[in-house]
């Protein structure tokens, strides 16, 4: 499962919000509280543009089955979940692939300049059957 998100997602503006989570040491409660901070859409939510958001889940799509399989996915204000089983293609690639591509073309959209993604995501394994089934219903019940 990875989690990605735009570059003002954790404003500077704002850091005296989000710092503090960056310093939780256990893993899964962080990974909770970043997770909520980003569902509060901070940042300006470019996303949010049908276009933008039309643009990134058929990024998503274009090459599903060939270099991962695309189980779940949720494109959201400031940031997207998706859930894939990769194949051969590593997934700092495949990464790079989704926000070069989708970066370039937002930012002429939106007659902008810059970066249009935060560099790193988060990502976690899936460990077994329950975890893959919470991980599905989050993304679902985001959607």
């Amino acid at each position: 499962m990875i989690t990605y998100r735009l570059n003002d997602s954790l404003p500077a503006s704002r850091r005296h919000e989000w710092e503090q989570l960056l310093t939780i040491e256990n893993e899964r409660e962080k990974r909770i509280q970043v997770e909520a901070y980003l569902d509060a859409g901070h940042g300006e939510c470019h996303l949010r543009r049908p276009e933008i958001a039309g643009l990134v889940q058929e990024n998503l799509l274009h090459f599903d089955g060939e270099r991962y399989h695309l189980l779940a996915w949720a494109v959201m204000p400031n940031h997207v979940h998706v859930l894939i089983e990769t194949m051969e293609v590593p997934l700092p690639e495949i990464l790079h692939g989704w926000k070069s591509f989708t970066g370039k073309a937002a930012n002429r959209l939106l007659g902008r300049k810059g970066e249009f993604w935060q560099a790193e995501y988060f990502d976690r394994y899936i460990r077994d059957e329950t975890h893959f089934g919470k991980a599905i219903r989050y993304i679902e019940k985001i959607q």
